[in-house]
């Protein structure tokens, strides 16, 4: 695991998602590799930096973490919760990390954005605009 203090002393923490790597807790890593035969998913705990759960800044999208995220290429914003595949819901907002929008916004910081491949073929440039834990 890495001291997450690596990513504040060279300032990465605004740089745009597609240069700077996710950041996961320890006990999401474990459980998330579990379901990582979704490729995209897969891709993205390849390049994690893995860290302990109190390590992971509270601005970070985590499991159980709401966020408020833009899709720059259709102009809409919306609030989701980031779930595990067994709690999903979307009517209730609860979104499946196996989803191609849980998969991107995976570990992402507020301002960080990503272009990301959706199954229709399109590419959507997301932003996360606002983050907020579960109760740790």
């Amino acid at each position: 695991m890495i001291d997450i203090t690596f990513a504040k002393k060279h300032n990465l923490s605004n740089e745009s998602a597609e240069s700077w790597p996710p950041i996961v807790s320890s006990t999401d890593y474990a459980r998330l590799r579990q379901y990582a035969l979704n490729d995209e998913l897969a891709d993205e705990l390849d390049r994690a930096i893995v860290v302990h759960k109190e390590q992971v800044p509270e601005d970070v999208v985590t499991m159980h973490a709401r966020c408020i995220y833009v899709d720059e290429r259709l102009g809409t914003q919306r609030e989701i919760e980031l779930v595990y595949p067994s709690e999903a819901d979307p009517t209730a907002g609860k979104i499946s990390v196996l989803t191609p929008v849980g998969s991107a916004l995976l570990g992402l910081r507020v301002g960080q954005e990503i272009a990301w491949d959706f199954p229709d073929g399109s590419v959507r440039r997301l932003k996360v605009a606002a983050v907020s834990q579960a109760a740790r």
